[in-house]
């Protein structure tokens, strides 16, 4: 078997075959894919070849795996941890991947299929869209402060009375100008933005593991898509642990010799994107009733909001692997608010309002089916609250982490 390690950049890659004991430098492939299919045309079909994880990694394993035994993927960091050297050149790099893949070694990550890499290109595009349209506003309020213009009254500045207003303030020709250019841009990206969305929610219409996300408070289309975006197969992961870990939900931990451990703040480790969606949820889910808004005033008590916050996506994130694991939907799920959020993700992907019909949210509109369904949450709430009341805390309390909250 021949291991055949490519040090990738952005228009060439280095490689390095290892046969047996010895290495025998293949030269410089340039990252086209003319260049790729001809170099793939010379590899053998028991050959492995080893990739670091780039951003134009994917590309290059589609088009390698037709020609041979497998394509590895090696965790960047992991290997820089590994492999650390003084001297450090392209063939050395090359190298290392071959060495480490032979020696059973090499930290590799999983290689999304096509549909989880195209539904994390369209939820990375969405949030790019976000960010700036958020940037645009900034620059207009950056005007309105540098002018001595007052706090805008109301909630929305680029929205129909946020914008009759700021027709009304005083400001240089040239300001205004440079305002309206960049309201006509907002609104561009705003159109934009909603034709990304229409097509993750008619993707989003069909999964029934989004479907099953929603189901768990301050959950939406967004963030349900986003996390499934991210974690691919839920079959990757053994155990809940390991989700968190994967999300970086987890706390730092530093332990030496028969000292304690100490827990620090959470790793951050993987998908950001991800991460920070499951923080919002947790925003969402602690303003409504639920055992989530009861365990988040209990660890607020001890450790302050922020802390608390992050608990709450952590518990979230324990919740999807058990709703995915197990194929059941979150235990209390409000149905008329859920009927809800599937008719939103309906007219998101573009399908057809009924106006002026009873549809399929009218149950949610009725005063005695909310509070139906928000009295079960309540009495949820109540019973975890009545269950963790006697609890105490075990052992010191270190750190900033979050690990402690589920054992008191």
């Amino acid at each position: 078997m021949r291991i055949i390690g490519l040090d990738i950049h952005r228009v060439f890659a280095e490689a390095v075959a290892l046969e047996g004991a010895e290495f025998t430098r293949l030269g410089r492939i340039g990252m086209t894919r003319e260049h790729l299919a001809a170099f793939a045309a010379t590899l053998k079909k028991t050959d492995h070849v080893i990739v670091e994880a780039t951003g134009n990694a994917t590309a290059l394993v589609e088009i390698l795996t037709p020609y041979v035994a497998r394509v590895g993927v090696a965790n960047p960091l992991q290997v820089y941890l590994i492999a650390k050297a003084k001297t450090k050149t392209d063939k050395i790099d090359a190298r290392v991947l071959a060495q480490l893949y032979a020696a059973g070694f090499l930290p590799e990550v999983w290689v999304p299929d096509e549909v989880t890499l195209a539904r994390r290109r369209q939820v990375t595009r969405r949030s790019q869209l976000v960010k700036q349209r958020v940037r645009l506003k900034g620059i207009v309020q950056s005007i309105l402060h540098a002018h001595l213009v007052p706090r805008c009254p109301h909630v929305d500045l680029f929205g129909i009375k946020g914008r009759a207003w700021l027709k009304a303030q005083y400001l240089p020709d040239d300001e205004r100008e440079a305002i309206a250019r960049h309201i006509d841009e907002y609104d561009r990206l705003t159109e934009a933005q909603k034709g990304v969305e229409k097509d993750i929610a008619r993707a989003a219409l069909d999964d029934k593991d989004v479907k099953r996300i929603m189901t768990a408070p301050g959950i939406d289309m967004v963030v349900a898509v986003g996390v499934m975006a991210a974690i691919g197969r839920i079959e990757r992961f053994d155990s809940p642990d390991k989700l968190v870990a994967y999300f970086g939900l987890n706390p730092s931990v530093r332990q030496s010799g028969e000292g304690p451990a100490y827990h620090g703040r959470i790793t951050k480790r993987g998908p950001s994107g991800a991460r920070h969606l499951l923080v919002e949820a947790a925003w969402q889910a602690i303003r409504v009733p639920g055992p989530l808004r009861a365990f988040y005033d209990r660890i607020r008590a001890r450790r302050g909001t922020h802390i608390a916050v992050v608990a709450v996506a952590r518990k979230l994130t324990v919740l999807i692997w058990h709703m995915l694991t197990k194929g059941e939907d979150y235990t209390w799920v409000r149905p008329a608010l859920m009927t809800r959020k599937m008719r939103s993700l309906e007219l998101a992907a573009g399908l057809p309002a009924r106006r002026g019909q009873r549809g399929a949210t009218y149950a949610y509109n009725l005063p005695e089916r909310r509070q139906a369904d928000q009295a079960v949450a309540d009495q949820a709430e109540c019973d975890y609250r009545h269950l963790t009341q006697g609890w105490r805390k075990r052992g010191p309390d270190r750190g900033a982490g979050a690990t402690n909250e589920e054992r008191q």
